[in-house]
Parts: structure tokens; C-alpha cells; sequence
């Protein structure tokens, strides 16, 4: 296992940063090198950052530093998939997870105590019709909604019901990958192939006109009235990159964006982050472009997992 260390960087030395007062932080996980995380989740209690595993289809963690690395959830257990979406609240980690099949997808959701590691619930989709649910968010009152990136649909489902239902399916918002809601609980946010969507959740109404410069989005998150995005979807890597997309007071219409990150050779295909206490923390280096879905494609090009911290202001 590798001795986890911590580099502070300067924004001279990638060329990324939009403000040089910003000084980011370098972490690097001491995982195993074939883990190819997809999602990242972070206990705000005992400042623990959770990975899970597209390859090995397992959730592993360790602290903000890198140190007391371990497994949180075994290979398959619970019957886990390849890990996707992650969130934390409370003592209560969702995590997401696909079979990465092309023809029958199966999906998964499970509910795991963060202190014990027990399963509280699970939900899964397997249907004949394809779906691919890839984020979550998590309502004040315990609902939760969930995104399908190969369809117009979202689902929704009210704790502690065991039942997963049709939210919306919407021709406006197709494709949603991200998703978050608003702290007023009053608007949803779809990172959706035609850009970001506002969607009123009392009414299910797409209040706003989205716009394609705004599509390409990975993860997504609401802190402060404003949005930030991992922009990864656009060939033109020139356009890619960690994004805060401002809000209007009423936090109903997206009315610009700042580049907070350009990614250069160093991001090898960020997809999701997590914010705490007004930081965003991210792996810059999921290595997805060397993993097919059930191999490796290079052995030679894997490298540690590194993951950045950088103040969301």
C-alpha cells in the first residue's frame, strides 16, 4: 500500500486556477491502483472521504489525509454494483451502482449505516427496458431523487417507503446525469444533455430555458445559492473543467459561470466531488480512459489516485 502524502500545489504549476490566491491541496488515496472511481461522498462528522469502485465494484475510505485507508464495503456485498452516485447524510451513505451491461442494465441503490457499515435498505431496477440511474440527491424530509442518464426519466423515493417511483419524465430534461436541490428544498437541478434544468419540485415544472453550453456535466452540487459542476463531456477539452454556474436571488434561472479549474494533462476524467466546509474535494484522476468496462486496458499506465481540494469561493 502506498504511504499517503499531502502536497500543497500553486496554481502556476498546473496553470489552472482562475485566482492565484486560491492554494490548493494535493492528496494522494492510498488505494489500490484498479479501483476507477466513479463516485466520492464525505462524512462531515469524522471528516471521511468515501470512494466506491467501478472495476471492483466495492466502496472503500479513509481520512481527508490519505491515512487509515480501508474497505467499507466489500466486492459485491449487499449486491453492490459498479459504483456511481454517492452521497452522505447523516449516518447514512447512498450509494448507486450499475452492470455496466449494454443490452439489460441492472441498478442498484443502497442505504449503509456509516458507522457500522450495515445495510439499512436496498432498491433495485431490473427491467426490460433500459435504465442507467447515475446521481442522487437527498431532500430535508428524506426524499430521494434519482437520475437515469439513458432516459428523460428521474425517480423518486420517500423514505421509508420501499418503493422507487416515476418522478418525472420530461423530453426537456433528457439524459440527466447530475443532480441537487436547492437548500430551500424548492428546486431541483439537472445536469442534462441540453444543459442545466431548474425543475420546481411541488409542480415538476422546468422553470428555466436550458442551454447547451451548459451540458457536458458530470457532478453537480448546490452550496451557497450557486451551482458547481465537473464539466467532462465535451471533446474540446478546452472546454472542460471544475465550474461555479451563478443562480438568480430566487435561485430559479442560471444567469453565468466562472471557470474555477481548466483540466490539463493531469485530470485524467474527474467525474464527481463533494464540498465541505466551503471546499471542494475531487479525484483528478479516475484513469476511466483506461477501463473498458471489464478490463484494463493498459496495466503499464496506472498511477495513484490523487485528490484536490480547492476553496469553492
Amino acid at each position: 500500500m502506498l504511504k499517503s502524502k499531502s502536497v500543497t500545489i500553486c496554481f502556476i504549476l498546473f496553470s489552472l486556477f482562475s485566482c492565484a490566491s486560491q492554494q490548493p491541496e494535493l492528496i494522494e488515496l492510498p488505494f489500490e491502483k484498479d479501483l476507477f472511481p466513479e463516485g466520492i461522498a464525505i462524512d462531515s462528522r469524522t471528516k471521511t472521504v468515501y470512494l466506491n469502485s467501478l472495476k471492483n465494484k466495492r466502496i472503500v475510505s479513509s481520512s481527508m489525509d490519505g491515512s487509515n485507508a480501508k474497505t467499507f464495503l466489500q466486492n459485491e456485498e449487499y449486491n453492490y454494483l459498479s459504483g456511481f452516485g454517492m452521497t452522505i447524510k447523516e449516518d447514512t451513505l447512498y450509494a448507486l451502482g450499475n452492470s455496466l451491461t449494454g443490452d439489460k442494465n441492472k441498478s442498484i441503490l443502497l442505504l449503509l449505516k456509516v458507522s457500522t457499515g450495515d445495510l439499512i435498505d436496498s432498491y433495485s431496477i431490473d427491467r426490460s427496458e433500459f435504465q442507467y440511474l447515475n446521481d442522487l440527491v437527498i431532500g430535508s424530509d428524506n426524499e430521494i431523487f434519482i437520475t437515469d442518464s439513458e432516459s428523460n426519466k428521474s425517480y423518486r423515493i420517500q423514505r421509508p417507503s420501499k418503493f422507487m417511483d416515476l418522478y418525472l419524465d420530461s423530453e426537456k430534461i433528457p439524459n440527466s446525469n447530475g443532480i441537487t436541490i436547492s437548500s430551500n428544498d424548492r428546486y431541483l437541478y439537472y445536469a442534462s444533455s441540453s444543459g442545466l434544468c431548474v425543475v420546481e419540485k411541488a409542480t415538476k415544472k422546468v422553470l428555466n430555458q436550458p442551454k447547451e453550453e451548459y451540458s457536458g456535466i458530470d457532478g453537480l452540487k448546490f452550496y451557497q445559492n450557486n451551482l458547481y459542476g465537473i464539466v467532462n463531456g465535451w471533446k474540446d477539452n478546452s472546454k472542460n473543467g471544475l465550474f461555479k454556474f451563478k443562480l438568480n436571488k430566487s435561485g430559479t434561472e442560471i444567469i453565468g459561470r466562472e471557470k474555477l479549474i481548466e483540466f490539463g494533462e493531469e485530470f485524467r476524467i474527474p467525474t464527481t466531488f463533494d464540498i465541505l466546509d466551503g471546499y471542494i474535494y475531487f479525484v483528478i484522476n479516475t484513469q476511466l480512459d483506461n477501463f473498458d468496462g471489464e478490463k484494463i486496458l493498459d496495466v503499464e499506465q496506472m498511477e495513484p489516485y490523487r485528490m484536490l481540494k480547492i476553496s469553492a469561493d
